[in-house]
């Protein structure tokens, strides 16, 4: 599922490809609904198998090592190699067809899993063979999340848009809520019969029949790429220097990155340590141990859901950049809140308040830069966007995941919240980011429906003359 030129379907018409960009932008792609259910049903199966996945490695580590360090290697073999492909997948997803790239991750993705649970079935369980899993896993993502993100608005009417992104957004929640409940009772079962990493081998051959769901739902769904490789005239260099650029002159571009890497690094990977926290403050012994993280997961969980519906529904017609803001500072005092939790319930509770406030950032942020991005340009804006996330959050474990063997986690986790009170304050208040707020004002009053005349709005007002410099 790709994005054409003018941001259509690539089953729309002909007769549709001759009108002006407004009206073409403004008109529905055909049988959009079907195929957001589609993409949405293969994403959440694929998803669903790569959630159990995730929490049965990171459990095996806390649970068997205990240790910050083992905690930050994860952090970095998950994400690094992700901030890598990212590079080259932005680049893939605006010249190649958006849905062959998810499926071939996938693919991928599937493979390496199904050899590492034969390997392990051998008896032969190194915990490289664990990071090098985590490694295959955070390149893959590196080839879909530009694909995906910029594959979505291509589906669905852009005055549907924010509601699609937070309907996604609960559906993937609710996969979150059922995930973990599923891999602790997995991961427990299969831990009675053998308390190594082979508990881990069910899990793995679960994760692989998902894959194949999710790639047979997608391949229902009919695409093109929004520009064929061979009609191109630039190369792969050039496209990867043109998006380079691109993000280096849109200033609103630019600034909503650098408050993503604000919350993933002062957020994010913070929390990251919570499963340790649960096991190293609340210590309730191993069986309970594996309860808690599961409930701890959950509980987040059920906040993404709420939050996810929320989104989609009372607050759709909010001001998205409001939405960023206030939870960007929501995310400083929950942080604080967890760290001064007296037991593991009010500790659940905080996490499941982050869990609430995701939504609230994470699903106006990419409505926004879908919304004001050309399509032509945004497979290479979300490899940016991923590179970002990638490397913000290893970055930030590589400072608190040693820091957490040496003082306690919990006054990591208020540090970092007051940390992000200053940072994003200094952000929204400096003239670049009062410059952004009043170009997300003015991509309200663009013409809906239209990237093209949303993306000049806002470089209107980024630009403007008397406004102060960045």
């Amino acid at each position: 599922m790709t994005h054409s030129t003018d941001g259509h379907d690539a089953g729309t018409s002909a007769e549709a490809s001759n009108t002006s960009p407004s009206a073409a932008a403004q008109s529905d792609p055909p049988r959009w609904f079907r195929n957001t259910l589609l993409f949405l049903g293969g994403q959440t199966a694929s998803l669903l198998g790569s959630m159990l996945v995730q929490y049965a490695i990171f459990w095996y580590l806390t649970i068997t090592y205990q240790s910050g360090v083992y905690m930050m290697l994860a952090a970095l073999f998950g994400f690094l190699p992700q901030a890598i492909i990212s590079i080259f997948g932005g680049v893939w997803a605006d010249r190649h067809n958006r849905k062959f790239l998810i499926i071939g991750a996938d693919a991928a993705i599937a493979v390496t899993t199904l050899a590492l649970a034969l390997i392990m079935l051998t008896g032969y369980d190194a915990v490289w063979l664990i990071f090098l899993v985590l490694a295959v896993r955070s390149a893959g993502a590196g080839i879909q999340m530009p694909a995906v993100s910029a594959l979505l608005p291509q589906i669905v009417p852009m005055r549907n848009l924010i509601r699609v992104n937070g309907i996604n957004g609960s559906i993937q929640s609710a996969m979150a809520l059922i995930a973990p409940a599923a891999a602790g009772a997995i991961y427990a079962w299969a831990a009675m019969e053998d308390a190594s990493s082979g508990a881990l081998i069910p899990i793995f051959f679960i994760d692989v029949v998902t894959a194949a769901i999710g790639i047979g739902l997608l391949l229902m769904i009919p695409v093109k790429a929004v520009r064929r490789a061979a009609d191109t005239q630039t190369g792969y260099f050039a496209d990867l220097v043109d998006g380079v650029k691109y993000v280096a002159h849109h200033a609103f571009v630019r600034w909503l990155l650098v408050l993503f890497a604000i919350v993933f690094l002062l957020t994010v990977a913070p929390t990251n340590l919570t499963p340790l926290m649960a096991v190293r403050s609340f210590d309730a012994g191993a069986q309970q141990n594996v309860i808690n993280l599961a409930v701890l997961e959950i509980s987040f969980s059920i906040g993404m859901v709420l939050g996810g519906i929320l989104i989609a529904t009372f607050f759709a017609k909010r001001s998205r950049i409001g939405l960023i803001i206030v939870s960007s500072l929501v995310f400083g005092a929950l942080s604080i809140g967890m760290g001064l939790s007296p037991n593991i319930w009010v500790f659940f509770g905080f996490m499941f308040l982050i869990g609430l406030a995701v939504p609230f950032f994470s699903t106006p942020s990419m409505t926004l830069l879908q919304e004001t991005v050309e399509p032509e340009r945004q497979g290479r804006v979300f490899g940016f966007v991923g590179i970002v996330m990638a490397l913000a959050m290893p970055l930030g474990m590589v400072v608190f995941g040693p820091l957490a063997d040496q003082v306690p986690i919990e006054w990591l986790l208020v540090g970092a919240g007051i940390l992000t009170f200053v940072v994003v304050g200094a952000a929204i208040w400096l003239p670049a980011g009062r410059r952004a707020v009043a170009a997300a004002r003015a991509v309200a009053q663009a013409h809906e429906g239209d990237p093209e005349h949303a993306a000049e709005a806002v470089e209107a007002v980024m630009h403007q003359k008397g406004a102060p410099e960045a």
